[in-house]
């Protein structure tokens, strides 16, 4: 397939479309209609027609939507860019409520005047986007992408999933319903690493998994999250109150929108922004598991700008018997090593390596091993790569919907701990806290 330009009109050319039809007359006649979308305010919800699927062949361009493109929605329009001649993709539309980040992403992404869009729902719209990226603050992700799936497209959301527990489990249903493809943007789960390590597990290589461990720990003089506030930002060139959405409503302060990560109406913090990036690529080595319990603790210790930790720890436990400890801080920086342990060996990572170091009782029985592990190594374009060819052959993204729901469930439980001082237990088969 390729395209042609005539005057103001683009149109798509193949062997099945010989009449130079519009991309939207195209996909209409291919039986692909895009939803119609009622908008009304930015307050009320679109009103969807059933929209199926947008299917794309093996050599279709994919044509990008970026819904919220401040530091890390503009890295991924630069990610898409880097992978346009090779994945046969491009950024088609862009949608901020801050113009000066819009009109930065359009540029970069060279997308047309006409395609740059305040209200994401008007993106939506636009019959050139088959698929979205989601870069906006946590409290938008489970509105945003469950507007995008009903109207037929494929989702790219930054993690964390969802800012709730409730959230997570209705956005679940909602791609079951839709049958939509998602991708977390945890990009580590794309490293080929994890899943060696699950091969590795599965061979019997470790015997029965007993506990794992990962942290992210990072350290700053000022605290983590404290983003440079942008000087030219102000009220009358930045939707304050659609930014707020149904968080509490509050007078414009620039603090809460350059740094929202560090306040808990719109983030968890080190649970939702950087313990993912342990939580998803071990559960992929160890097969994904709803929690069965959760317990979290978590000190202000160094940064009192704040209301999420700066320092935090938490203990899961799954229904197969395992597991996880998980530590995070920003306030220092020395982590623990990312161990899967089993009752005959461990697994040690590091890089590309993996290290397997047999229990004393089984020295006879488990060989040492080590893997330089070939592949991908879990770089941003490394998982946008995975999700171009998941929409394509309508195969399962490496941090698909099965996964990051599970991921979530932790995350929020961990959060509900840490907020009431006790142990969570949920019920993975009623699907609810007990």
């Amino acid at each position: 397939m390729v395209r042609s330009s005539i005057g103001k009109g683009e149109y798509l050319v193949d062997q099945n479309n010989d009449k130079g039809l519009t991309r939207r007359e195209f996909l209409k006649a291919a039986g692909v209609t895009a939803a119609g979308v009622m908008v009304s305010s930015l307050a009320t919800s679109p009103v969807y027609s059933v929209a199926p699927m947008r299917v794309l062949g093996a050599n279709d361009r994919i044509n990008v939507g970026f819904i919220g493109v401040g530091g890390q929605g503009l890295r991924h329009v630069q990610a898409v860019m880097s992978l346009a001649e090779s994945m046969n993709v491009q950024p088609v539309a862009v949608c901020d409520i801050w113009n000066k980040r819009k009109m930065q992403a359009a540029k970069e992404g060279k997308v047309a005047a006409n395609k740059i869009y305040h209200d994401y729902r008007k993106l939506l719209e636009d019959k050139d986007v088959d698929v979205v990226l989601i870069g906006t603050p946590e409290h938008w992700h489970a509105k945003i992408a469950t507007d995008a799936l009903e109207s037929g497209r494929a989702c790219y959301i930054e993690k964390p999933m969802t800012r709730t527990l409730d959230e997570a489990l209705k956005l679940r249903a909602t791609v079951t319903r839709t049958k939509g493809v998602v991708q977390v943007g945890s990009q580590g789960c794309s490293a080929a690493i994890w899943r060696r390590a699950n091969q590795l597990i599965k061979d019997g290589k470790i015997g029965k998994v007993v506990w794992s461990q990962g942290s992210y720990c990072r350290n700053s003089k000022d605290g983590e999250w404290n983003y440079p506030i942008d000087p030219e930002a102000n009220e009358s060139n930045l939707d304050w109150k659609t930014w707020l959405g149904n968080c509490k409503p509050r007078a414009w302060d620039p603090r809460r929108y350059f740094r929202w990560r560090k306040f808990s109406d719109y983030s968890a913090g080190i649970l939702s922004d950087l313990f993912p990036h342990r939580l998803h690529p071990l559960m992929v080595a160890l097969g994904p598991e709803y929690p069965k319990h959760v317990a979290c603790i978590g000190t202000i210790v160094a940064h009192p700008d704040r209301d999420v930790a700066d320092n935090t720890q938490m203990l899961v436990e799954f229904p197969s018997g395992s597991t996880m400890v998980i530590a995070g801080a920003t306030c220092n920086e020395k982590g623990l090593d990312d161990v899967i342990r089993g009752n005959k060996a461990s697994i040690y990572f590091g890089g590309n390596k993996i290290d397997i170091k047999p229990e004393r009782p089984y020295v006879d029985e488990i060989d040492p091993y080590q893997e330089n592990v070939e592949g991908a190594a879990g770089s941003m374009t490394d998982h946008w790569r995975n999700f171009l060819e998941a929409i394509r052959t309508n195969g399962k993204p490496n941090c698909d919907i099965d996964l990051a729901t599970k991921v979530q469930v932790i995350v929020s439980l961990a959060e509900m701990s840490w907020q009431k001082g006790k142990m969570i237990e949920f019920d993975p088969v009623k699907m609810k806290v007990v």
